[in-house]
């Protein structure tokens, strides 16, 4: 495993900021207690209960029961990685110390391999003193700061893979509640951000819309907020700008090391039959570009309520468009060295599967192979699937990550699981 190389000069510069982002953050975040008690790095006092979530039993055996009925390619294997309640999307700890998992309720968690033998063996809640609102969306940036996208809050976390602990963690709110969309746009629809460090080392967060399709009435501020879009700042939260618009629901993330594009699912509108729109994985190369929605649903298709209204004559096209309402969701670029030569800078990608479509689909891993010119070579195809046996789900994947060994590790909400993926050619 890699040395430790986190900053703690880096860590007290962070933490000496946090009275100058506290007297910019508003009266919300000023009323907070918890977060000027963490702040001063004085103790909450908190008394709550945190259990260790059990990563044995019926449930478990279960669970690793049904992983024998998924089909992978020749010589990959899939298991249990560890038992996590609502693990949504996932990010892996720089150090390879820990994994963080976060969910669409109140918590997020962290599972430690204490055994170092590639099963989490110890599952319990991260930070549980301070509370979190749709904390889906953890992210680290490469030098090991941990930012948790909530529903309307940003916090920064420095060192979380070292001080998870303690029930008290250092929190820096970069954006504070109430100010990443506006109060009157929370929506329970759309809600569960993403969130990525760029080669820049800049803070990218997705911003879903919570329509299925927005009323025209709303579209100048989304267009302005980033709202239906992506948006990126500096990761103290100053100098936010919209980085992509023309997007419904934007889930899942990551950018090709190779030549620094960013890579987004998109996922399209309902009620239009169970075969369009088609869901999208668009290719952003430069900040302003705009992927086209609310005037195409998805795809080339357009929607109804938008049909008569001319689209910018800048519409950039999907690189792949994935079959309909399969709900795509995590992305990532594999760079490790386990898996075979072929899928060296290929993309891996969730499809969580449909909820109103007739005949379910979805539910599996996809893998996208790209060019030497950074397109992509065809269609995304299954890598993982078995999960919906005739339509009824017995997982739903969400999120993929890749392990310091190269192998790579998929949660899943409807279980309330970590899955990991290996491969040794047998």
């Amino acid at each position: 495993m890699r040395k430790a190389s986190f900053s703690v000069a880096g860590m007290s510069v962070a933490v000496a900021a946090l009275a100058a982002v506290l007297g910019n953050v508003g009266t919300a975040t000023a009323a907070d207690d918890t977060l000027t008690t963490l702040g001063e790095m004085r103790v909450t006092g908190w008394q709550g209960a945190w259990p260790e979530i059990p990563q044995t039993g019926p449930k478990a055996d279960q669970v690793k029961k049904n992983l024998t009925k998924i089909k992978l390619p020749p010589g990959f294997h899939i298991d249990l990685y560890a038992l996590v309640p609502d693990a949504r999307h996932i990010a892996v700890g720089p150090q390879g110390v820990a994994l963080f998992v976060g969910t669409r309720k109140d918590k997020v968690y962290v599972v430690t391999d204490r055994a170092r033998n590639f099963v989490g063996d110890e599952v319990k809640e991260f930070a549980p003193s301070l509370k979190k609102k749709i904390p889906n969306g953890p992210c680290f940036s490469k030098d090991g700061f941990l930012f948790i996208a909530e529903q309307n809050r940003v916090l920064m976390y420095p060192a979380a893979e070292f001080f998870y602990e303690s029930p008290d963690v250092v929190a820096i709110p970069i954006v504070a509640e109430g100010e990443l969309i506006p109060k009157g746009e929370e929506s329970y629809n759309h809600t569960a951000r993403v969130c990525r460090v760029g080669p820049d080392n800049k803070l990218y967060i997705q911003l879903g819309q919570p329509y299925n399709v927005p009323p025209k009435a709303k579209m100048e501020m989304y267009r302005k907020l980033g709202i239906g879009g992506i948006v990126r700042m500096d990761r103290d939260g100053k100098n936010r700008e919209v980085f992509a618009l023309g997007l419904r629901n934007p889930v899942g993330m990551d950018f090709n090391p190779k030549d620094r594009t960013l890579w987004t699912n998109d996922n399209q509108v309902d009620g239009m039959g169970d075969d369009k729109p088609a869901g999208e994985m668009n290719r952003v190369t430069k900040a302003g570009e705009d992927f086209g929605f609310p005037y195409y649903g998805g795809g080339k298709t357009r929607t109804d309520e938008y049909a008569k209204d001319t689209p910018p004559t800048n519409v950039v096209s999907p690189e792949v468009e994935q079959v309909a309402h399969a709900a795509d969701l995590g992305l990532t670029f594999y760079t490790g060295n386990q898996f075979p030569a072929e899928y060296k800078g290929a993309i891996f990608s969730t499809q969580h599967g449909s909820w109103n479509r007739t005949v379910p689909v979805g539910a599996r891993v996809m893998v996208t192979f790209l060019k030497e010119d950074g397109h992509v070579k065809g269609p995304s195809i299954p890598f993982a699937e078995g999960w919906n046996e005739n339509g009824i789900y017995n997982g739903r994947p969400v999120d993929v990550a890749q392990l310091y060994d190269g192998s790579l590790l998929v949660s899943d909400d409807l279980v309330g699981a970590i899955y990991r993926i290996w491969y040794d050619g047998k």
